[in-house]
Order: C-alpha cells, then sequence, then structure tokens
C-alpha cells in the first residue's frame, strides 16, 4: 500500500518536501521521484509484497514506468497463465510485465485494489487506472496542457491551489458526500471506479475508458439453484480471503463486528493463517456488539483485541480526523473508524473487512421495501396519500425503532422525485428543504446516472442497490475506511470486493438477497456453517455512535465556533438563519436528522478552514 503523486506539464518540483510529507503516512517505508520527459512521478511506500529493493517505486522495466498504489491478489497466478518470469515476486512488476503481453486489456485479470499511473515512453501514453470497486483512491487536476494526480487532496490542493466549486459544495450539503467524480475543487476531479484515463503525452489529448461496469453483470440474471449459489459463494469467498492472506510478507489481521460479514471473513481467514489477530470496537453510548464478536473469536481461537473507544479525546481529534479527507465529510461513522484503526496499527499492517457485503447481498434494511414496492415509480395515488399521512403523524426520533422505519417508509413514498427517492431512502439530510439553498443544488450527474438505471430492465431491489455500489459505497463509505486506515499506515483488504464476487453476486436471483423481511438470507444461509447461531439473525447496525448526544454535548461547543462564526462557507450556500434555527431546535425535525444536517454544516466548514485556506 502506498501513496502516489505525478504531474504531467507541470513544475513539481519545488513542491517535493510538501509531497513527501504529505503522503508520508500512506508510505512511511520509502520515499521515491522519477523523472521522464516531461512528467514527474513520485511514490512513498508501505512495504507489504516483495521487501526487496526489487519491490521500490517508481519503477522502470523495457520501457515502461509506475507508480502503484494497491495489491493485486492473483498476480502469481497470472504470471503462470502467461509464463512471465521474473526474479521478483512484486505485483507492481507482474503489471509492467502484462502490460507489454496485452496492454490495458490487463485489467480484466486483475483480482485487487489499485490506482497506479503507467507511462509508456515508447507510445508516449501516460495511462491513469482504478479498480471495479474503487478501493484506491485517486484525483485529477487538468488544466490547459498540465494534469496532476494524487492518491490525496489535500497536497493535490496544495500543489496547485484550485479554486472551490461552489456548485459541488452544494451538491454535497444535499446528499452528504460528494457524488461519483465530484470534488469541491474546479478542475479536479475523481477518477472513477472501473475506468482509466488515457493521455496521450505528445498531443495531450485525452479519453476516459470504462473498462468495468457492474451494471452489465445486475442485467444478467444467475440461474443457479438456492442451493448451488451458497456452494459457489463460499467457493468464491474462501478464494478472495486466501488471496488476500497469502498475497502478503506481513502477519494479516482482521476487523470483528458481531455482525455475519466480518464474521465470515474471520472464520474463513482462521483457516488460512494462525494465530488470526482480530479487533473488535466497543463504543460508548452504543449498542455493544463486542460479546457477540468474542464468540466468534472463541470459536475460532483468535488473538483478540477489544478496542474500547471513549471518545475522550474526540474535542482534540475532531477536526484532524475531518480534514485527513481533504473535502468534506459528515461521515460521523469516520470517527470509530479512525480510532480502532489506529489501535489495530499497533498489532497488525494488514488487516481483512467485511466492506462491500451489505452493497451487494442486500443488507440494509431499507432495502426491504424495494423488493415489494417500485419506489422509483410510484403512481401519483401513492405519493398523494403518503404526503398526508406523513403531515399529521409525529416525526420520529428513535433512530433504530418500527416507527422511525414505518415513518420513513411513508416520507420515501410521498417522494415522486427520482433522486428525493434516493436520497431520501439513503442519507435524508435535506430532502424537504430545498426552499433553504441560497444556491440550488443542481445534482446533474446523479440524477442522469439516476434515471439511466430506472430504465434498466431490472428490478426495483436491483436498482437500488446498483445506486448505492456506485455512489454511496465508492463515494462514501470505501473512502472512509481507506483514509482511516492510511492515516495509520495501515493496509485494509475487502475480500467481498473480489474480481470473483463483483461478478457474481449482481446476478443472483432477488430473493437470495431479501427474502420477505430477511436481508442478505444467503449470506445468513453461508454463515450458519461457520458462525455462531447467536449473529446470524442479528439487524444490521454498524459503526453506531451517540451523534445526538455529541452534537448537543461533547461537540456542541466547538460546532457552535464553526457554524456560528461571522464568515462561515455554508452560508455562500444555505440561508444561514436556517442553520442558527436548527441549533436552536426551532425547525420541526427529528432529534437525529438534526444532529446529522449539523454534523454535515460542521464537516463542510473545518475543511474550508482546516484544507482550504491552509
Amino acid at each position: 500500500m502506498c501513496g502516489i503523486f505525478g504531474t504531467l506539464n507541470f513544475n513539481s518540483r519545488e513542491h517535493d518536501d510538501h509531497i513527501y510529507r504529505d503522503l508520508f503516512h500512506r508510505g512511511p517505508d520509502e520515499q521515491r521521484h522519477l523523472q521522464h520527459d516531461n512528467l514527474e512521478l513520485y511514490h512513498t511506500r508501505l512495504a507489504i509484497q516483495d521487501l526487496t529493493e526489487q519491490g521500490q517505486q517508481p519503477m522502470k522495466y523495457q520501457g515502461l514506468s509506475i507508480v502503484f498504489n494497491g495489491e493485486i491478489y492473483n498476480h502469481m497466478e497470472i504470471r503462470k497463465k502467461y509464463g512471465l518470469l521474473d526474479t521478483s515476486n512484486s505485483d507492481t512488476k507482474t503489471i509492467l510485465m502484462l502490460y507489454e503481453v496485452i496492454g490495458m486489456k490487463m485489467l480484466e485479470e486483475f483480482d485487487g485494489m489499485f490506482a497506479f499511473a503507467l507511462y509508456d515512453s515508447v507510445k508516449k501514453k501516460l495511462y491513469l487506472a482504478r479498480d471495479r470497486a474503487g478501493k484506491k483512491p485517486l484525483y485529477v487536476f487538468v488544466k490547459g496542457v498540465q494534469c496532476v494526480f494524487s492518491s490525496e487532496l489535500n497536497i493535490l490542493s496544495k500543489v496547485v491551489r484550485p479554486e472551490i466549486d461552489y456548485a459541488s459544495i452544494a451538491d454535497y450539503l444535499y446528499l452528504g458526500y460528494h457524488y461519483r467524480k465530484s470534488t469541491p475543487y474546479q478542475q479536479v476531479s475523481e477518477l472513477e471506479n472501473g475506468c482509466y484515463m488515457e493521455i496521450d503525452t505528445h498531443s495531450n489529448l485525452s479519453k476516459k475508458v470504462k473498462w468495468f461496469d457492474i451494471a452489465t453483470f445486475y442485467q444478467t440474471e444467475n440461474k443457479l439453484s438456492y442451493s448451488d449459489s451458497i456452494e459457489r459463494l463460499d467457493h468464491h469467498l474462501q478464494l478472495a480471503v486466501k488471496r488476500r492472506i497469502d498475497s502478503s510478507d506481513l502477519d494479516v489481521g482482521a476487523f470483528l463486528s458481531g455482525g455475519i460479514d466480518s464474521g465470515l471473513v474471520c472464520a474463513i481467514a482462521a483457516g488460512h493463517t494462525a494465530n488470526l489477530k482480530t479487533f473488535t470496537v466497543k463504543v460508548e453510548g452504543s449498542y455493544d456488539e463486542s460479546h457477540l464478536a468474542k464468540k466468534v473469536a472463541e470459536k475460532y481461537a483468535t488473538n483478540h483485541t477489544v478496542v474500547d473507544i471513549t471518545f475522550s479525546d474526540l474535542q482534540k481529534d475532531i477536526e484532524k480526523i475531518l480534514s485527513n479527507h481533504g473535502e468534506p465529510n459528515c461521515d460521523n461513522s469516520a470517527i470509530p473508524s479512525y480510532y480502532v484503526a489506529k489501535e489495530a496499527k499497533k498489532h497488525i499492517t494488514v488487516v481483512l473487512n467485511g466492506d462491500g457485503a451489505d452493497e451487494l447481498f442486500g443488507g440494509y434494511r431499507r432495502y426491504v421495501p424495494f423488493k415489494h414496492f417500485d419506489f422509483f415509480n410510484s403512481g401519483k395515488l401513492s405519493t398523494t396519500a403518503a404526503k398526508m399521512l406523513t403531515s399529521i403523524l409525529p416525526i420520529a426520533n428513535e433512530k433504530q425503532s418500527s416507527y422511525n422505519y414505518f415513518y420513513r417508509l411513508l416520507k420515501l413514498a410521498g417522494y415522486h422525485d427520482i433522486l428525493k427517492v434516493y436520497n431520501s431512502a439513503s442519507c435524508d439530510l435535506f430532502v424537504g428543504f430545498e426552499n433553504q439553498f441560497l444556491r440550488k443544488p443542481l445534482m446533474k450527474e446523479m440524477t442522469a446516472d439516476l434515471c439511466m438505471v430506472n430504465q434498466l430492465p431490472i428490478s426495483a431491489l436491483k436498482k437500488i442497490i446498483l445506486t448505492d455500489f456506485q455512489s454511496m459505497l465508492f463515494s462514501r463509505l470505501l473512502p472512509k475506511m481507506d483514509i482511516a486506515t492510511m492515516a495509520h499506515s495501515l493496509e485494509g483488504r475487502s475480500p467481498f470486493l473480489s474480481k470473483e464476487i463483483l461478478e457474481f453476486a449482481p446476478g443472483l436471483q432477488d430473493h437470495y438477497k431479501v427474502n420477505n423481511l430477511t436481508t442478505k438470507p444467503i449470506l445468513r444461509n453461508l454463515a450458519l456453517r461457520y458462525l455462531p447461531s447467536e449473529l446470524i439473525n442479528q439487524p444490521k447496525r454498524g459503526f453506531e455512535i451517540p451523534l445526538k448526544s455529541w452534537v448537543n454535548g461533547e461537540l456542541k461547543s466547538i460546532i457552535n465556533d464553526y457554524l456560528l462564526a461571522p464568515d462561515p462557507l455554508y452560508a455562500k450556500i444555505i440561508n444561514k438563519s436556517f442553520i442558527e434555527d436548527l441549533i436552536d431546535s426551532k425547525v420541526k425535525i427529528s432529534d437525529e436528522r438534526r444532529a446529522k444536517i449539523l454534523f454535515c454544516i460542521f464537516g463542510l466548514e473545518v475543511w474550508f478552514k482546516g484544507c482550504y485556506r491552509k
């Protein structure tokens, strides 16, 4: 795992110290640079595979140069398949050797997570590429003939000093995260998952190629029986976990919650490595699943650590945690993720997790109604009736209550606009408060993508699962875990996002993912083979934290300092009086939603003052 940075037709040498320093946490073991023609390549290395000098980067081979961030878990299988021989066992060298044979078609062979820049000095072509799910980040600045790319926005913005994109900020506030290629900066975009850019370094012409599109796999239904599907899934998950353990020269640990996703990963991992180290979060003031995780740890005799998070340092750490993202961030689960990664790094450098399972196998409770009703295409009668009911019913305040679920379901049914339907079903921040925006969120790209998905010949359940994969997983959840782990030079590996599972899971029949009121039944049934029975039917909770009490307690002072400052950035986007009324609890809204909105605005201001103004 590493940090990469590069420039084309841009003098970056005066920024060398800043680049190495700001990417040091991604690669503390080694920092190196290469200049070739009008291209500069920087690399900071976290050595995990081929710890010798042969694994050093930037790496050169036969007129090719590369800086690579990530892992290709099946690269030794690829070498055998294509007859590639080398004294180094570096997966980076495998990329260069395979490119020489089949060019960028090589991406289809990889089971891995990656972001890389590969320069072909003969063809004068620069390729920037990302993996299928978008596990490893890559941001690109383009202005005229200049191109600058980086693993992180913070150093990119320091070098190129881009202007704020206010339209993008408005969209962030409405959605709660930057959607897909969007960033808070003008002329800076995120290279999307399953895509690569090809840049002619002589003519400066470029094109983007989508080499993997998970939507195509949703349009081909898998006809396997339920029992055969479970066997196939078991095989794919076993292979994915084994590869992610075998392709490390360091010990591999695992995050272990009380849920079935991480439980399955840990159970399978324990069969492939001795003395597996596992880590569980115990969050103060939240539902405690550590006793369930302990049952898995005892069953497989793992070396188990419970990370007891008290948030005693939260006021001191919160600005740093949020600023690490390099863009506005309001995912409060980034906080426990940061602390558990910090603790895990004391014991391990590589850790497995269960990321992606919910978005592929139907793990969220909000998927259940989509199995039975197409909310993307509600009739006028349904929306009118739902609006009437929500207008007279009391607001739901308890996040996990049945009434809250029913209330949000009615709200969802009351929207006809496809964007409001999705936003209400997911983050549910400013839906219904659009009139408070001074600069209206346009959400053009997301609206276009939602319309395109809605036109696909697939079920409503597949539509929302596909949209979550392309939006919430890619734009919010994977960046959260990448930032949390890499802040501590810790590499996170996600078996559920393997090549084979990404190509297999979308085609599963709907009732394998939601059966009546049961979420991800196929994973629950597979878990019967591996996990204690108490875990099987536990509801999805994730990292639950006491956000309401934070906003009204531990973080109240610092949030008010930011939000009530004389010159906040948000006042250019949304009515300041509305936010002030929220602070004073004068808006008719649930306590949970109020806290989420205030934290979202807070995340924006921390970025503005801590990252942009630096």
